[in-house]
């Protein structure tokens, strides 16, 4: 199963990826019985139009069949928002998959030391997929160690790929136009494996979407 752990695109329908949606584009979807699977949260970059209200919408979205995990979510140095603002935010939305045991998928751009100190200090028991990882291998081991799983798209660091263990090895097209298939088999490739070898996603669907 090529599971696209994480897209922005629209036409990714039923049960081969899971879509982030933004505040306002989860207002219009929980609202009608559309298909597909979900992953909402505060992107760093929007972080200034968190509101209590908002957050309470977040909520109440994750009790709905469709909303498989928070995000996409995290810190961002090239955010508006100061970054004592965005670490508040995340931290709220990492209480909350604590609580309705759902993963995050996270945003994270220059601020691995907040991040991967934040894992450390909260010790949270959900899985924390980074998305769109192109970090060095260096720091990719540095997340690893944490306890983080990696997600690779479009682009990436070879060598960071090889030091990723295939059961933390995830794959997405984020706001790519190849197919998922694709960068499956293009990180396969890089493996030296079997794109059916990388098995995460799967994995990812049988633990948290298989009861849905």
């Amino acid at each position: 199963m090529f599971f696209d752990i994480h897209t922005h695109n629209p036409s990714q329908l039923g049960f081969k990826a899971i879509r982030s949606l933004s505040i306002e584009e989860a207002e219009k979807i929980f609202s009608t019985s559309a298909l597909g699977l979900f992953s909402v949260g505060f992107h760093p970059w929007y972080a200034s139009k968190f509101s209590i209200e908002s957050f309470g919408n977040l909520e109440k979205w994750t009790s709905d069949n469709r909303f498989i995990a928070i995000g996409e979510c995290g810190l961002d140095k090239n955010s508006d928002t100061p970054i004592e603002q965005q670490l508040e935010i995340f931290k709220m939305q990492i209480t909350l998959s604590e609580k309705i045991e759902k993963p995050l998928i996270i945003h994270c751009v220059g601020c691995f030391n907040e991040l991967l100190d934040l894992k450390k200090t909260l010790n949270p028991s959900q899985l924390w997929i980074i998305h769109g990882f192109r970090g060095k291998p260096g720091l990719a081991t540095q997340a690893l160690k944490a306890g983080c799983a990696l997600s690779f798209g479009e682009y990436f660091n070879s060598e960071s790929v090889r030091v990723t263990p295939i059961e933390r090895l995830y794959v997405e097209t984020d706001e790519s136009e190849l197919p998922i298939e694709q960068i499956y088999r293009t990180i396969a490739e890089v493996r030296g494996c079997n794109p059916n070898d990388l098995y995460a996603g799967e994995k990812f669907y049988n633990r948290f979407l298989s009861n849905n």
